[in-house]
């Protein structure tokens, strides 16, 4: 409402000077309704002018029907309302019609007011009005009114300390229609910003359950007593026995289902309140319930709960062992229930308790809960139906987890996931190798032995070239990437390769490449990328493609090195560096504006410098041969003070070895701290590179550089981390490897000798033999979050800085605006955005005083919440030197653990510091007076 626009370009629109609101929102409708893209923008673009244009005296001279549009754009730019510039105005214009005599009017009015509750909680004029309009005789007006004070209730603690009692009156009076008692009675949800006006309301409601016990009554009376507790959070555990209460001894199922949503809802806001007695209760109640609809609900109730605190709080203060328990016989039948969807959440259960369960009581639950599982997975998996895949893809799901936290039944399970991959339609084996590959990808039970099976699978698995085949395709060929670790033989290839020329289209290709470079398949993906980079119709993914089969050659060189073979080490890396150069060059061809792949390229040159670093390495340690340390270098230690010069030139080009690996860990730590949208396997990923970096430092500086003051404890727990990969256990077991093979060789010999050297070549190959894992992230964006910048005031021109005088300070607002993809906060949201603003001195026009230091440069860091993705701060500046200043805003996120992202964006603007009128008017009076100019004046010469 406050963004102008241009009047002659409005004009120019519509070829009228002025236009009533009728044919404005007529043509607004009419451009937003159009199938015309350019007519769309159009109308988009003229709307915020003819809102500012039109709106507000659409609502205040025009008829309600356009009234009612003004309402329904307003509540439909909630989120923007925090951007209203004159929100006084605004107000004012809305708020006159109040006073009208038309009661639909003043309904609309309260509606308003109410949809602006977030920008004016405390206007004591709109309070007024609407505990005024609560009075009214007009049964619209009333319920706008309640409306209203739900809105102001929600957001202002005064207006729901003074409108309780009010609200409490026309609830308790007897002439109020019971119609609008169950549209007052959801209010006192709100009163929760203190604990009497919480408690007052809780006794309110309390006295209407008892005393009106119709259904509509008592549903409403419940769910508000529900909504209240949750955010008071202090009666949350009477409210449970509640809800217990009506759900146990309340015959009407309406009541029931309303009394197992507001304890689901309880389950997710507070587990850790559940005490046993209330979970006994529940589990009571399904197991006697004849309602399969209601016993699913309770079994959801208790899938939230299995998975907390809460279940642990039950075994504890349970007197028999678990498997006795009415929980485990519950969940126990219904695994076998013949209600699909009770079944899955049986196996949830039943799944949650057998993983938190202690250990001694642990065997038989085990056994019962695979069990369970499979003869579900049994029942499902040649079910094409809705309902059987998505009871299916719970129970994989819960396999999954179950065999996460139990590794040892692992290999039995495969085997009957094997064993059912044969017999199950197509649909079904996609979630079952989904469901394979992750249980591999944690623990690796998918050896040579199976792999047989799953090529004689894939030989058959397709015949046709529908969307499930090709996802089945892409499935299976990941299955049985994960079981050939990284090392396929001719056979397999021969087959993938055989189907895909058969059946498979371009981007099915494509995705078997892919998942073949995050297991490390990298000839495989090479030959892949290949055959699919001229198959595409744009140059851009033709470079990307090219790319992809570059990188992919390059680490293909790398899986040849052998133990020991320093040479052949160095030659591989040049071979590899050779094709890294040409794909980084494709790779820079492949982005665009749109797709800048910032990440692919820095994470290449990383990965290019890091092998460049190994080489040298390779190097440093070879000549200790080739320029062993001189005959005096003993005396030259001596004399100097400085041991490292016993081991000649060696120590010192050992030393710039260490700092350029502990260069790359940093560089590795700001790709890191950069990738804000990246998922989790990346970030680890990038974190397993940082780490082999500081490895090889560490190495470097406790063999050769300063054994006595190397420690190893610091990396003694790197092997007692759970590993979410195989490429992370591989990598994880070199570093163990690395640090054992250094620790014995600090103890035995002194530095520096051909061991040492030997030492750290083969540290060098063991990394380079574990292939490189391209995560998710190089390929595909899942969450995508951006930030975009306004400040102001702004120059006229970009070229043209701000002025401002030497002895004012200026007032630099910052907004910005969170922009999201179509899946915001998938793997971490944004907490709050961090500001930095510096300036920097670039030019200098007047003379060369003193002026404390403080005073030449601005540093101010601030930290905003985010509304509605909408921030606003503000930063008061000085510029007491005279010159041109340039103001850089870089802004950051931190995430909802306290995790800082460097995100950007980064923007900078020119500021020109001018002298002001008097000091420049004294400077040329003693000027012509013969006289030295006197300093600047400014704050600070006065002291």
């Amino acid at each position: 409402a406050t963004i102008g626009g241009n009047d002659d370009f409005l004009e120019a629109c519509y070829g009228e000077q002025e236009l009533d609101a009728n044919s404005a929102l007529m043509e607004l409708d009419k451009g937003l309704r159009s199938g015309k893209l350019g007519e769309q923008c159009e109308a988009v673009v003229l709307f915020p002018k003819l809102f500012q244009k039109l709106g507000y005296d659409c609502f205040i001279v025009v008829n309600n029907f356009l009234r009612l549009c003004v309402l329904k754009v307003t509540q439909q730019s909630e989120k923007h309302l925090e951007k209203i510039l004159n929100v006084d105005e605004f107000v004012k214009r809305v708020f006159s019609v109040i006073h009208s005599n038309d009661p639909v009017a003043r309904a609309i009015t309260l509606r308003m007011l109410g949809s602006l509750a977030s920008i004016i909680p405390e206007r004591k004029n709109a309070h007024h009005s609407i505990r005024q309009s609560l009075d009214s005789h007009d049964n619209v007006e009333v319920e706008a009114a309640i409306f209203a004070a739900a809105s102001f209730s929600a957001q202002s603690k005064d207006f729901a300390a003074g409108i309780c009692n009010k609200v409490s009156e026309m609830i308790q009076g007897l002439d109020t229609p019971v119609e609008l008692k169950l549209k007052l009675i959801p209010m006192l949800q709100h009163m929760h910003h203190d604990a009497s006006l919480a408690s007052s309301s809780r006794e309110l409601l309390q006295h209407l359950v008892n005393s009106y016990p119709s259904t509509p009554m008592v549903i409403v009376s419940l769910h508000t007593f529900t909504q209240l507790a949750a955010s008071s959070l202090i009666d949350i555990p009477k409210q449970l026995q509640l809800l217990l209460q009506y759900l146990k001894d309340d015959p009407r199922k309406a009541v029931k289902r309303l009394a197992v949503n507001d304890l689901k809802l309880l389950a997710k806001k507070a587990p850790h309140l559940w005490i046993r007695e209330n979970t006994q209760v529940l589990c009571e109640c399904a197991l006697t319930i004849p309602y399969n609809s209601l016993k699913l609900g309770m079994l959801a109730v208790l899938a939230t709960l299995s998975g907390t605190i809460a279940i642990k709080q039950y075994f504890s203060g349970s007197l028999v062992p678990p498997r006795l328990t009415d929980l485990v016989k519950l969940a126990q039948e219904c695994c076998y229930h013949s209600n699909l969807a009770v079944a899955a959440h049986g196996v949830i259960v039943l799944t949650n308790i057998a993983i938190s369960c202690p250990e001694k009581d642990i065997v038989q639950l085990e056994q019962d809960t695979v069990l369970g599982v499979e003869s579900l997975l049994m029942l499902c998996s040649q079910d094409n139906s809705p309902s059987a895949q998505a009871t299916l893809k719970t129970a994989l799901t819960s396999l999954v987890k179950l065999l996460k936290s139990r590794p040892h039944l692992s290999q039995s399970a495969v085997e009957f996931l094997l064993g059912q991959l044969h017999l199950s339609c197509d649909s079904s084996r996609v979630l079952m190798c989904h469901a394979l590959a992750a249980i591999a990808t944690h623990l690796p039970v998918l050896g040579d032995g199976m792999l047989g099976d799953l090529v004689d699978l894939y030989r058959v698995a397709s015949h046709s070239s529908t969307d499930k085949q090709q996802e089945l395709l892409v499935s299976l060929a990941t299955v049985i990437f994960v079981a050939s670790q990284s090392s396929l033989s001719a056979e397999v290839k021969t087959v993938i390769k055989q189907q895909l020329e058969n059946v498979a289209n371009g981007w099915t290709v494509y995705r078997i490449a892919r998942q073949a470079s995050r297991m490390g398949c990298h000839e495989f993906s090479s030959e892949l990328y290949q055959c699919v980079r001229t198959r595409v119709a744009s140059e851009h993914f033709y470079f990307w493609l090219s790319s992809l089969k570059e990188f992919s050659q390059a680490e293909q060189c790398l899986s040849h090195v052998e133990d020991g073979d320093y040479s052949g080490a160095m030659s591989a890396i040049a071979e590899a560096l050779r094709s890294y150069q040409k794909g980084i060059a494709s790779l820079t061809a492949a982005s665009t504006p749109l797709s800048p792949l910032t990440f692919q390229c820095e994470f290449i040159k990383l990965r290019i410098d890091t092998l460049q670093a190994l080489s040298q390495l390779i190097c440093t340690c070879n000549s200790l041969k080739t320029s062993p340390p001189p005959a005096i270098a003993t005396t030259i230690a001596l004399t100097s003070g400085n041991e490292l010069q016993r081991c000649g030139r060696i120590s010192m080009q050992m030393k710039v070895c260490m700092d350029e690996f502990r260069s790359l860990a940093a560089r590795y730590a700001d790709l890191h701290q950069s990738s804000f949208d990246a998922d989790y396997a990346t970030l680890r990923n990038v974190e397993l590179q940082q780490q082999s970096c500081l490895l090889v430092s560490h190495v470097i500086e406790a063999l050769i550089l300063d054994p006595q003051a190397a420690s190893f404890q610091e990396y003694g727990t790197v092997g007692s981390v759970q590993t979410e990969s195989e490429y992370e256990r591989r990598m994880m077991s070199v570093f163990n490897h690395v640090l054992e093979e250094a620790e014995s060789l600090t103890k035995k010999h002194p530095p520096v000798s051909h061991l040492h050297t030997s030492c750290l070549c083969d540290a060098v190959i063991a990394l380079l033999k574990v292939p490189l894992s391209f995560q998710r992230y190089f390929f595909q964006k899942l969450q995508s979050t951006s930030i975009k910048l306004a400040l102001s005031p702004s120059p006229r021109t970009p070229s043209e800085p701000i002025p401002v005088q030497n002895t004012q300070q200026l007032t630099l607002k910052v907004e910005g605006v969170v922009q999201h993809g179509s899946t915001p906060g998938l793997f971490r949201k944004i907490q709050s955005v961090c500001l930095n603003v510096t300036s920097v001195l670039q030019s200098k026009t007047g003379p060369d005083y003193k002026i404390p230091l403080d005073t030449k440069t601005n540093e101010i860091k601030q930290r905003v919440e985010p509304h509605n993705d909408y921030f606003s701060t503000q930063f008061l500046l000085n510029f007491s030197i005279l010159g041109t200043h340039t103001v850089t805003v870089e802004a950051s996120v931190v995430d909802e653990s306290g995790i800082e992202w460097k995100t950007g964006p980064k923007t900078t603007v020119s500021v020109k510091s001018l002298e002001d009128p008097y000091s420049q008017q004294l400077r040329h009076q003693l000027q012509q007076g013969g006289a030295q100019p006197a300093p600047q004046r400014s704050t600070y010469t006065r002291f």
